[in-house]
């Protein structure tokens, strides 16, 4: 057997300092170890979180009035003033014979292209564009782009305004543009086509996708004016990320270019250029370099891609019913399984927060949450653009003693982050935006949100390509072509794949049984309101949660049971919920009683719930590892956590999960869902690599290894 030695700092003991949202804080159960630098990614790392200074332009007129937006801090244009969009066709669109190739595209996997430099989105509307006139109907096109400078929303729109025939598309872009924070962020262009916006340095953003790229549009301001894009580490990066004949094409013929893709493994050549320019570049790469990235951490090697046909998706809670939406919006037939059928319970007044609570020091599982955050209220806008299932309301979290005050204050310092994303406020401010007296400053989330979950799971399971079948699962069966599914009552299912969703009761079959899980019952308190009750313009945190009413009914809570299932309403929480409730929000109680709310035990109703959570707190999502396999692979571990075997993980091929989301799932379970999607059919994922394996179910084991457990 091969080994890999690598350097680390040996494991310790620490105390987590990411803590859940209101009174759902969820504590590790088993002590926490520093696994990021010793065994999950001893050399891995993100760039700093923050966000990104946009684009400064200057817009210039021609004799026609047409205004063209032109870069003041690279003093170059975004697209030329001759004809852009036709510069855009010559260049990229037939520079990569997109047209032959699209219309030849079979593969069930969507193609894929790659762009260095988004700016206006002139070359990913075009390429849109060219794909829905060539693709045949069932073909699917994945755009990927970096961005360092991002446009601000207003500009992005007044700089495609020039092209009425890309209105309709331009419209798509622009409603989903996303906050200038570094990371990777989703929009759905439409039911074929994806764009995933990579806003960073573009090699830097390039080295950490998690995808293969089928054809590049390598753009940009020119090298003369932008040197730092042009390195020879983009040109690497773009290596990597490419499937074998992966073309490429760029409006230059610099010197740096041509050496740059030389020594990468591209083949390059020289063709005719557009309008004054003689000749432009263009080429292929036959061999790509192999995917180095996991040298040292060999477990988190991902199985090989089978794009299923039939997926069954066990549970029908927010994880899996927005996993088994997220496949059916890609072509899969997807048989949902649960033992209850969520539309069947009528109204429930219950409201979920979309919000997550960031640690003061940046970790890994903050940057996820945060990415899962932005995910979702993009998601939600599209899914329910009416807003009959969520409300934009923000959210603050109160600081109610002095410790609080400073882990926020020590919070912001670390995190410049757009004012839109999280702010501070002192308690005049957060009075203001919540509409009633606070004696605490806050943190104030303003993009985040409530939402309807039950309904909202309703929805999601009535995505066309869903089948619902009532039932609960006993017992999973792996076969030559795929997994068959053993029901209570004895009906047995077929499915190329299948993905557990099933939260604390994930880990009862015997291929999932290794992951360490903890229920967690939390019971939400119901309260009627009378006329006049005074009226909340926020979701207000501090030790409990409670979102401006919906229909009438005022939510607030919750409480939080370790190890305990029992789903019995106990008036003895619903007092402990109240006094929450008041120890937070003195003010909005009292107003409650002067407008005659009966705020008593006896009167409250109330709805219970058990969530699960994985000892770090982070869900578990991606492949299910073979843990037999895997501590047979890496027992070295145990005894020298340097000495890593050169083995990929084994996992049982075409088992999924997606669980342990807590009480955060409204943020973490969507993106999960697009992150399993994305992996089951070969696609682009929507994290970074480094976030993709923060993820991985596998991890415990690995840490248990290192542990001697």
């Amino acid at each position: 057997m091969a080994f890999r030695i690598r350097h680390a700092t040996p494991p310790r003991r620490q105390r987590s300092i990411f803590e859940q949202p209101c009174s759902c804080r969820v504590p590790a159960f088993v002590p926490r170890a520093a696994l990021e630098k010793s065994v999950s990614l001893p050399h891995a790392s993100l760039p700093p979180l923050a966000a990104l200074e946009p684009a400064s332009l200057d817009w210039q007129h021609d004799e026609n009035g047409e205004s063209t937006p032109l870069s003041t801090c690279f003093d170059d244009v975004y697209f030329s003033r001759h004809d852009g969009r036709a510069e855009t066709e010559h260049v990229f669109i037939q520079g990569n014979n997109l047209p032959r190739r699209l219309a030849a595209w079979q593969e069930r996997r969507p193609f894929t292209i790659g762009e260095t430099g988004f700016g206006t989105g002139l070359n990913m509307l075009c390429a849109w564009a060219c794909f829905d006139a060539h693709a045949p109907a069932g073909a699917r096109l994945h755009l990927i782009s970096t961005e360092r400078f991002p446009l601000r929303r207003d500009d992005l729109a007044r700089a495609l305004a020039a092209w009425p025939d890309l209105a309709e598309r331009a419209e798509r872009l622009v409603r989903q543009w996303p906050e200038a924070v570094s990371g990777v962020h989703r929009l759905w262009l439409d039911e074929r086509v994806t764009l995933d916006l990579h806003f960073g340095d573009a090699s830097e953003r390039l080295a950490l996708l998690e995808g293969k790229v089928d054809a590049w549009l390598l753009d940009g301001f020119a090298p003369a004016k932008n040197p730092e894009m042009w390195r020879p580490e983009l040109f690497a990066a773009m290596a990597a990320r490419s499937r074998p004949g992966a073309s490429f094409a760029t409006f230059t013929c610099a010197g740096v270019v041509k050496r740059g893709l030389a020594a990468a493994g591209f083949a390059w050549r020289k063709v005719p250029g557009f309008g004054r320019k003689r000749e432009m570049l263009a080429g292929e790469i036959a061999a790509p370099p192999a995917d180095e990235r996991r040298a040292h951490t060999p477990w988190f090697s991902p199985p090989p891609a089978r794009p299923p046909r039939h997926v069954a998706v066990i549970g029908a809670g927010i994880a899996g019913a927005s996993t088994a939406a997220a496949l059916a919006r890609r072509g899969i037939e997807v048989t949902l399984i649960d033992r209850f059928d969520r539309a069947e319970l009528g109204t429930t007044h219950l409201q979920g927060a979309l919000y997550v609570k960031l640690a003061v020091e940046t970790n890994l599982q903050s940057r996820a949450y945060l990415a899962g955050l932005l995910h979702s209220r993009r998601w939600l806008a599209e899914l329910d653009p009416e807003q009959t299932l969520w409300q934009p309301s923000g959210v603050l979290q109160l600081a109610l003693n002095d410790k609080e005050r400073a882990r926020q204050a020590r919070f912001l310092a670390n995190h410049p982050l757009p004012p839109s994303v999280v702010r501070g406020l002192d308690a005049e401010g957060a009075s203001a935006v919540a509409g009633i007296r606070l004696e605490a400053a806050a943190l104030d989330y303003p993009d985040a949100a409530w939402v309807k979950p039950l309904e909202l799971c309703v929805r999601l399971a009535a995505t066309p390509g869903n089948s619902f079948r009532r039932g609960e699962v006993t017992a999973l069966h792996g076969n030559e072509s795929g997994w068959t599914l053993t029901l209570a009552d004895g009906e047995r299912i077929d499915a190329d794949q299948v993905v557990i969703a099933t939260a604390s009761e994930a880990a009862r079959f015997a291929q999932s049984s290794a992951l360490p899980l903890q229920p967690v019952r939390g019971q939400v308190s119901q309260l009627t309101l009378p006329e006049g009750a005074p009226a909340l313009g926020r979701v207000v945190c501090a030790g409990g949660y409670v979102p401006p009413a919906a229909d009438g009914v005022l939510n607030f809570g919750a409480t939080f049971g370790p190890g305990d299932t029992d789903m019995a309403e106990r008036e003895s929480d619903h007092a402990a919920n109240l006094a929450e409730l008041e120890r937070g929000l003195p003010h909005f109680v009292a107003a409650l009683r002067e407008a005659g709310a009966e705020l008593s035990p006896e009167r409250l109703t109330g709805r219970v719930g058990v969530r699960a959570a994985s000892p770090d707190k982070s869900p578990y999502c991606g492949p299910l590892p073979d843990a037999a396999a895997w501590r047979e692979d890496y027992a070295t571990l145990a005894k020298d956590a340097t000495r890593v075997p050169d083995v990929p993980g084994r996992h049982h091929a075409g088992l999924w999960i997606s669980a342990a989301h807590g009480s955060r799932g409204m943020a973490s379970a969507p993106l999960c869902a697009e992150l399993l999607a994305s992996r089951m059919c070969d696609e682009p994922l929507p994290l970074e690599w480094p976030l993709v394996d923060h993820l991985h179910p596998g991890r415990r084991i690995i840490r248990d290894l290192v542990q001697g457990k």
